[in-house]
């Protein structure tokens, strides 16, 4: 049965399902030796957009503050004329052009060497099994060392792709299956499908407390900002605080008087989502400390793990699904809680 928030109210929901990033543009590095310059054309989604907020999509390692200052002192032209006025329209087709010195956070995003377990490859795509503790994407507190930055090492042409053809994301400590892009093609394709909810995503996860009721159950409540604590995110009533409508179809596989064992899919991909609702549900997942989660054993990260992705490949029109086998740390966990893996 659908679970609503605390306080009982329905929420107010449109569209569910919208991707992280869809429609940036391509960027086009160039060094110079007295700085940096970068050319791109702006994309319908930035069509009508203030130039300050198109920037932010197209630049996103570089702050809106630090390209509004840009702005002001000239180093932005628009179809080759200076524009300083923060407030100024684009249109889809517009040629921009930024001269800047290059910031901490801008030299985040280059190429770094690292192991990357792929599960597929072609030269379209390709599929990876992400371990914890890996974070996805460059940000405050994590300007290197990423994801990203090994998929530029990998593969010089990623360069040429916003967020080097990443078109969805996993926590740092959640393990698992994500699709990357090669081409743009296949990124603007492979970010419609996840809007249209055409891409399956299916998750492990195990959670304190003994499981009642139903095996399974559709989480549907909304998720925005903790007010309380602006470090977590939280099931909101759109009525009185900003959120987003958010769906996870939850199955019991196993369960003891300890904890349980479940599979989650998701039909929205919010921050935090599965983390989010199981906490609703009195579950905290094991070793999630900002839900409530204790660690158990070994298991010192939440114990979530992306174990099944599928979506049509957007070249061979094709339907690809992909396997991940659920890491050690959180197989030693099961055994010691004497909950089954393979249950179903």
């Amino acid at each position: 049965m659908p679970h609503s928030p605390p306080d009982g109210k329905a929420p107010v929901c449109g569209e569910l399902g919208e991707p992280a990033g869809a429609g940036d543009d391509l960027l086009e590095p160039a060094d110079e030796a007295d700085g940096e310059l970068r050319q791109m054309q702006i994309g319908a989604r930035q069509h009508a957009a203030r130039i300050d907020r198109a920037l932010v999509e197209l630049v996103p390692e570089f702050s809106r503050s630090y390209l509004q200052q840009l702005l002001a002192q000239g180093g932005v032209s628009l179809n080759g004329r200076p524009v300083r006025k923060a407030a100024s329209r684009v249109n889809a087709g517009d040629r921009v052009v930024l001269e800047m010195r290059p910031t901490v956070q801008s030299q985040a995003f280059r190429p770094q060497p690292m192991d990357i377990d792929v599960v597929y490859e072609d030269a379209h795509l390709l599929v990876l099994n992400k371990p914890a503790g890996l974070v996805v994407h460059p940000a405050p507190g994590h300007w290197s060392a990423t994801l990203l930055n090994g998929l530029l090492a990998r593969d010089a042409n990623a360069l040429l792709l916003p967020r080097a053809g990443i078109v969805h994301r996993l926590d740092k400590d959640t393990s698992g299956l994500m699709v990357v892009a090669r081409d743009r093609a296949t990124m603007d394709a492979l970010v419609a499908q996840i809007a249209r909810r055409q891409v399956q995503r299916q998750y492990l996860a195990l959670a304190h407390g003994a499981w009642s009721g139903p095996r399974s159950r559709s989480v549907q409540a909304p998720i925005g900002r903790d007010p309380r604590n602006r470090l977590r995110m939280a099931v909101v009533d759109l009525a009185r605080h900003a959120g987003k409508c958010a769906r996870t179809d939850v199955l019991c596989l196993d369960a003891t008087p300890q904890g349980c064992w479940l599979q989650c899919r998701l039909h929205t991909g919010r921050t935090h989502q599965i983390r989010v609702h199981m906490a609703s549900l009195q579950h905290p997942l094991v070793g999630d400390g900002l839900y409530g989660g204790a660690p158990l054993g070994a298991l010192q990260r939440q114990a979530l793990h992306a174990e099944r992705l599928a979506f049509v490949h957007p070249a061979t029109g094709q339907a690809l699904q992909f396997h991940a086998e659920v890491p050690q740390d959180m197989q030693q966990a099961l055994s010691s809680w004497g909950l089954g893996y393979n249950a179903r």
